[in-house]
């Protein structure tokens, strides 16, 4: 009697999704840095390394100067978690968790709290892996923002959108690319709904703090929120992109956990100058919101009174917070068109609303995204009147 080999149970090796390209990055890869005039930054005026560093203590340049150039913590350094801890009303360091840049904490967060069995619920439109991510995971379900209602989030939709394996619900106020903040009190129906059914919110907050004077902000997810996780990033209300450092804080403690585990397979640990910067930045971000909100209250009323020239082309709504707007274009040509040709004749770039489309439902067809966070508005609004008019001319 002949003994036969046991067969081996064949390993099943699961396979990354192929992502589709990001459109907003493709756009900006062949265009940001080539446009004369970039007109449509979602991100603050930034500052140079000279004057950031003279923000800094004896002992924060001390820190800087003298730091070893070795590996960092997953998590982030503790003492800058400590510090970012301070942005909210109820975090410790502990609920705190690194990443480098906000793209990465969106990634883990997706990633960690749904899989192939799960729902994910986002509004539309939104900045693109906001929606792709889950639906490379699982289905998910879009609740378009309402232009009728100042690009409001209408609490009921986004109750008839619940299912039983509804696991997250992605929102952004200042919302990319409208400029919108909820109101507060539909805010907290949102919250008290997706607590009712165990939903995680993961909401990116990376505008919180900037907008014109008088802005009133949403208190962080995760302070209102135990399954609250509140993203946030050096790059736009803080003007510093360059130094790729986001978190996420949450209280909910196994899910950082995860997530800290996902980040060994991404970028391991953050850049460690990139960490003692951020920490003086933080701890004089009033002086840096200050300054940024500043420029959005001279930029503001120039594209007022622009658009106050050309009722029969726009149509303007103010945004309430964040540096962006969303205005319609009322061109015969169509507003792909008119952002292609004025970019490529004028040298003056714009996001049109094709970008921000969805895969879940209409998003508007006849916008553009357009940034007041710079300086150096005047230049460009000059580029774009002139071709306006020679348009109008011809």
């Amino acid at each position: 009697m002949s003994c036969q080999p046991l067969m081996q149970p064949k390993q099943v090796i699961p396979t990354m999704p192929t992502l589709p390209d990001f459109r907003l990055e493709t756009h900006f890869s062949k265009w940001e840095f080539k446009a004369r005039y970039h007109m449509t930054a979602s991100d603050a005026e930034s500052i140079s390394m000279r004057d950031l560093l003279a923000m800094a203590t004896p002992q924060e340049r001390e820190e800087f100067d003298g730091m070893s150039l070795g590996y960092t913590e997953t998590y982030g350094a503790p003492d800058l978690r400590a510090t970012i801890a301070t942005i909210y009303k109820r975090q410790a360091a502990s609920d705190i968790l690194c990443f480098a840049g906000a793209s990465e904490g969106i990634f883990a967060a997706n990633n960690v709290i749904l899989d192939a069995d799960s729902h994910a619920i986002v509004v539309t439109p939104n900045y693109q892996s906001h929606e792709t991510l889950p639906v490379a995971i699982c289905e998910a379900t879009g609740v378009p923002l309402d232009p009728n209602d100042g690009w409001s989030l209408d609490i009921d939709r986004v109750k008839a959108a619940i299912r039983p394996n509804t696991k997250l619900m992605t929102i952004n106020f200042p919302h990319n690319p409208t400029g919108t903040i909820l109101p507060l009190d539909r805010y907290m129906a949102l919250v008290d709904l997706c607590r009712t059914h165990g939903i995680y919110i993961l909401h990116d907050e990376i505008f919180n703090g900037l907008g014109p004077t008088g802005t009133r902000h949403l208190p962080f997810i995760a302070d209102v929120y135990e399954r609250g996780l509140s993203l946030n990033v050096m790059s736009k209300s803080f003007g510093l992109p360059g130094l790729r450092i986001g978190w996420i804080a949450c209280q909910d403690a196994e899910i950082l956990s995860k997530m800290e585990r996902m980040k060994h397979y991404l970028s391991i640990c953050n850049s460690g100058p990139s960490e003692r910067l951020t920490k003086i930045a933080l701890n004089n971000r009033a002086q840096l919101l200050r300054r940024n909100c500043e420029i959005v209250d001279q930029n503001l009323p120039k594209w007022d009174a622009f658009f106050a020239r050309h009722p029969d082309l726009f149509e303007w709504r103010r945004p309430d917070g964040s540096c962006m707007a969303f205005p319609r274009y009322k061109g015969a040509e169509g507003v792909d068109a008119f952002c292609r040709s004025l970019v490529e004749k004028s040298g003056v770039l714009l996001l049109p609303s094709t970008i921000y489309r969805s895969d879940l439902g209409e998003t508007p067809t006849d916008r553009f995204r357009l940034g007041f966070g710079r300086l150096g508005l005047d230049e460009g609004l000059a580029a774009l009147e002139a071709h306006i008019m020679g348009n109008t001319a011809t």
